[in-house]
């Protein structure tokens, strides 16, 4: 892996993850307080970004390339998405990983250290930290659905919930 040094006042970084649908709820300074928390990190082919069972308050966002995760050395999915978000379940609970992150050829990631957060003070903090957790909520939701639709789908059931 290569990684920058935490991303402080990078204006290009900052106009490329404003095109990502992912941080539409972010205002420009909200953005910038993020990038002090971030960095970028590039994986080879093969290079794993985080094992299932390491712990830490990292959370990813996909620039480019793509993710395979992984259960107990089995694929889950597979993520190409630029914007899509993942470790946010080891980050948001501090808890153990539940799976592996694996890059499938050459990939990009931010990576924001969500430890920061309870660094920021005041207004900073709460307003900060409520816009992340809103991301983490949409993300958590899509996830939910999705997963229900698959497994009314292997039930035989064919219905939409949502």
């Amino acid at each position: 892996m290569q990684e920058t040094d935490f991303l402080r006042e990078n204006q290009r970084v900052l106009n490329d993850i404003k095109k990502l649908t992912i941080f539409d709820p972010f205002q420009e300074e909200e953005l910038r307080n993020l990038l002090t928390m971030s960095k970028i990190r590039r994986y080879n082919p093969g290079e794993t970004i985080f094992e299932q069972g390491s712990a830490d308050t990292w959370l990813y966002f996909l620039i480019y390339g793509k993710v395979r995760l992984m259960k107990d050395g089995k694929p889950v999915t597979l993520l190409q998405e630029r914007g899509e978000v993942f470790g946010e379940m080891g980050a948001i609970a501090c808890a153990p990983r539940s799976a592996s992150a694996v890059a499938v050829g050459d990939t990009v990631c931010l990576s924001t250290d969500i430890y920061y957060i309870e660094q920021l003070s005041g207004n900073d903090k709460m307003a900060f930290g409520y816009v992340i957790y809103r991301v983490f909520t949409n993300v958590l939701a899509d996830r939910l659905r999705q997963t229900t639709e698959e497994l009314l789908s292997l039930k035989g059931r064919s219905i939409k919930i949502w």
